[in-house]
């Protein structure tokens, strides 16, 4: 009999949300099967008290806010280079919850019965009302947010990563800060010959929310998709998949502060230094086509 598949979390917090978090560190502890150690990264700020029973935590603080990636390539490294202490390494948001008791199981499972099997995205529910955002369905299909599939990218707050793909292609890219490191990470999993898989069954409750309340997002979101293309992407499709994403965003129509901050970070995305380019190969280009979503939206 095979040993069962080791699994470790990471969770980033600024502190601010220590209910949350509790609740949360306990959904892990009471996942079925061996239990799953956690790193918890204080980024930017101490960690809050945590008080009764937990799972075995491995922690740090950070004296300075790395973001989102920085904070959890950090995470990551505290289970040892590219999280080589573990087989599986699930990022999940400090507010989230794992209602359910065996989605430590089912990952062990997905990952052990398919070997090509990268990245896991869950599904998020809001806990009041079961919805899940159009948004948090990771395909262009995703009227049906209970239809599992494969996909081309994952939810960063809601998702289990095999370890060998970090130490393959890295871990999440540091100079995002916010936005879109997932999708840069999911691209180069893909290339790597990795599958990534929806899960409709493996689910993080998470109240609903809106990614336009962070004060950055316009600038960040334009900024990193710019990043993102002149990273990973063949240069004829650059423009391609760029003149889509402008497309889009006139078409929500959004204020003229949005809209300023917006082009503010298109522009940035274009001027400053966007990390190492590896353009993925076009067979990637014609798989992700044939799975529903092109790398031109």
């Amino acid at each position: 009999m095979s040993t069962p598949l080791k699994l470790g979390a990471v969770i980033i917090t600024m502190g601010n949300r220590p209910v949350e978090l509790r609740d949360l560190l306990d959904s892990v502890a009471k996942q079925h099967g061996p239990p799953i150690e956690v790193a918890l990264v204080g980024n930017g700020s101490p960690l809050p008290e945590l008080e009764g029973s937990a799972p075995r935590l491995r922690t740090v603080e950070l004296p300075e806010n790395l973001g989102i990636p920085g904070g959890r390539n950090v995470g990551v490294e505290l289970f040892g280079p590219n999280g080589s202490d573990v087989d599986v390494v699930l990022f999940l948001d400090d507010d989230g919850l794992l209602p359910g008791t065996d989605t430590g199981e089912l990952l062990r499972q997905a990952f052990t019965a398919d070997p090509e099997l990268g990245i896991v995205s869950f599904r998020i529910a809001d806990p009041e009302t079961g919805t899940t955002q159009r948004r948090h369905v990771p395909r262009l299909r995703a009227a049906d947010p209970m239809h599992s599939s494969r996909v081309t990218t994952f939810l960063g707050g809601a998702s289990a990563v095999r370890t060998k793909v970090l130490a393959q292609v890295g871990g999440l890219p540091d100079e995002f800060f916010y936005a879109h490191e997932e999708t840069d990470l999911a691209w180069r999993a893909l290339d790597a010959g990795w599958m990534i898989d929806y899960r409709s069954d493996m689910v993080l409750h998470h109240p609903l929310t809106e990614p336009s309340r962070h004060a950055v997002y316009h600038r960040m979101v334009a900024r990193n998709r710019v990043w993102l293309a002149r990273r990973n992407l063949p240069w004829p499709l650059v423009p391609a998949y760029l003149g889509t994403w402008i497309l889009l965003t006139l078409a929500r129509r959004p204020s003229g502060p949005a809209l300023r901050a917006w082009i503010g970070g298109f522009r940035e995305g274009w001027a400053t230094p966007c990390g190492p380019r590896r353009p993925m190969k076009w067979r990637t280009v014609w798989r992700m086509t044939r799975l529903g979503r092109p790398p031109i939206i």
